[in-house]
């Protein structure tokens, strides 16, 4: 990677934007001189339906001009502002500058709104209706591309709508999540559990602790004692632990799909889920407003 952070390519790009720009402009140059012969248009070869010729006349002075300006305006542009290399410009201007700048404006603005509810229990604020119109707008810019617009979750991704929590569904630990992230992580289990047999047999048992109608009886009577692998992560009864993020085998929600083929797929793969750490980038008065409306989905308060 030294290659590319080489002081080399700052001078490609300088020289490159450089010559681009002399080479418009002797090439403008070269053609503003032509004059076409008194008495005489040349065409180019050119002629379409019989009668249309393209002429080999030079283009209108003002047009020209235009592409003069825009020369001009090139090197004014390159003077005043970053293009160069690393050349920053005589006014200074950086786009993270104005970025950071925005951010402070901002956080003038509405940073004591979000401190009001940042000092508010959080069923409070997700009762407040002008609160849980920002935590949505928060939700849809920061959330929605893994959890979906409706919070609904997909394949891999958990529903926020319902009130089965991996990690628990308290106020606090929903702002946990948001401010630290998470890692789940389900370490395949195929090798402990034997062979495929086995894992079938297994995949049955965890599907009739929900009592699904998929499961064969005689599959999860075999399984039955296959479990006892899984039990340290989701307990004797496949409930499962929120304080490792082992999830309710008991219930009827998946994560990744409810089907034997699929369980079977997960005991002998694994499976590894990182939800990112928002903190740093939130901070703490947004996090508890998002926190708040993400609670708010699967505790409504109208």
């Amino acid at each position: 990677m030294a290659d590319f952070t080489s002081d080399f390519w700052d001078l490609y790009i300088v020289v490159l934007t450089v010559l681009g720009i002399l080479g418009c402009g002797v090439l403008l140059y070269t053609q503003s001189t032509f004059k076409a012969p008194a008495g005489k248009v040349e065409t180019t070869g050119h002629v379409w339906d019989d009668d249309l010729t393209e002429l080999n006349t030079p283009m209108p002075r003002w047009w020209m001009w235009l592409f003069y300006i825009t020369i001009v305006f090139a090197a004014a542009y390159l003077f005043l502002y970053p293009g160069l290399g690393t050349y920053a410009g005589k006014l200074g201007w950086q786009s993270s500058g104005q970025y950071k700048a925005e951010l402070a404006k901002a956080k003038d603005a509405y940073g004591p709104l979000f401190d009001k509810y940042r000092r508010q229990d959080v069923k409070a604020v997700a009762a407040d209706p002008q609160a849980r119109a920002m935590g949505e707008r928060l939700f849809l810019t920061y959330c929605a591309q893994c959890h979906g617009s409706d919070a609904r979750g997909n394949k891999g991704y958990p529903n926020l709508t319902d009130r089965d929590w991996l990690h628990g569904g308290t106020p606090e630990a929903i702002r946990q999540t948001i401010m630290n992230g998470r890692h789940g992580v389900m370490p395949p289990m195929g090798a402990a559990l034997g062979s495929d047999k086995d894992i079938e047999n297994v995949a049955h048992y965890v599907l009739s602790l929900s009592g699904s109608r998929a499961a064969d009886p005689i599959k999860s009577v075999f399984g039955k004692g296959k479990f006892a692998a899984c039990m340290a992560c989701h307990g004797a009864g496949g409930t499962g632990n929120p304080a490792l993020g082992a999830p309710n085998l008991a219930d009827k929600t998946w994560l990744y799909g409810g089907s034997a083929e699929t369980i079977m797929d997960t005991i002998r793969k694994g499976r590894d889920n990182t939800m990112p750490a928002f903190g740093d980038f939130l901070g703490e008065g947004k996090a508890h407003v998002l926190a708040a409306y993400v609670w708010g989905l699967s505790n409504p308060t109208e």
